[in-house]
């Protein structure tokens, strides 16, 4: 029997555990227009259990799954690229698009994000003018431009 996958309505799951982060991206958000419910998950091992209804959320359909997931390298408990690597191996989030949200600049965190299967890698800007415009080339470009696979078994 296949799985019917199903995106939650343009949801964003954000995983980012620096509150200040969490704030300025939420804020960012708001200030472009970009609405949609944004669930935000403070460290590695929270976006797992989200993702794959485990812990917290074992009462959450795992095949309901966000639009986006707006995701740090630097997490506690489980790290960005293991997260990554879990989304990308189960068959309900592996077409899930993974932005990379960090403030590393190095080019080995960039290689292995695309290595492990990202979709883009964003570079946190410092100043909150240019963190609020990369928000709105985000939302407009995976939110509203980009065409999302269609429902499994469709």
């Amino acid at each position: 029997m296949k799985r019917r996958i199903v995106m939650e309505a343009k949801s964003i799951l954000l995983v980012e555990d620096n509150p200040d982060d969490v704030e300025l991206t939420l804020r960012a958000l708001t200030k472009n227009n970009i609405l949609n419910d944004v669930i935000v998950v403070r460290d590695g091992a929270e976006a797992i259990e989200y993702l794959f209804a485990r812990g917290a959320y074992a009462d959450r359909d795992p095949n309901n799954v966000p639009t986006l997931i707006l995701l740090d390298l630097k997490l506690p408990k489980v790290d960005g690229l293991e997260v990554l690597r879990q989304v990308r191996a189960a068959e309900h989030t592996r077409l899930v698009p993974v932005v990379i949200l960090t403030s590393s600049l190095e080019e080995q965190d960039r290689l292995r994000s695309y290595r492990h299967g990202a979709n883009s890698y964003v570079q946190k800007p410092v100043d909150f003018d240019r963190f609020t415009e990369a928000a709105r080339q985000l939302g407009l470009y995976w939110l509203v431009l980009n065409e999302s696979p269609p429902p499994e078994g469709s």
